[in-house]
């Protein structure tokens, strides 16, 4: 995962919690949810993002990486 990837998801992330505090605060279960969601939605994409570079590393060790053997 590269470094601007894990930036935008715990941007995501905390603008959901920002969204969510914000709504819980002022009575707007509408807000909240969609707090909630924006946070899911980053927890997702990392989790996703984790399994992409887990599958790239086995197939790098099963296969090797081809940039690296020339």
């Amino acid at each position: 995962m590269s470094a601007d990837e894990k930036f935008e998801n715990a941007k995501d992330k905390l603008s959901g919690q920002a969204k969510e505090g914000f709504g819980k605060v002022s009575g707007d279960k509408e807000t909240e949810a969609e707090g909630q969601a924006q946070q899911g939605k980053a927890d997702a994409k990392d989790k996703l993002q984790d399994a992409r570079d887990s599958v790239k590393g086995a197939a790098e060790g099963m296969f090797g990486d081809k940039d690296k053997r020339d």
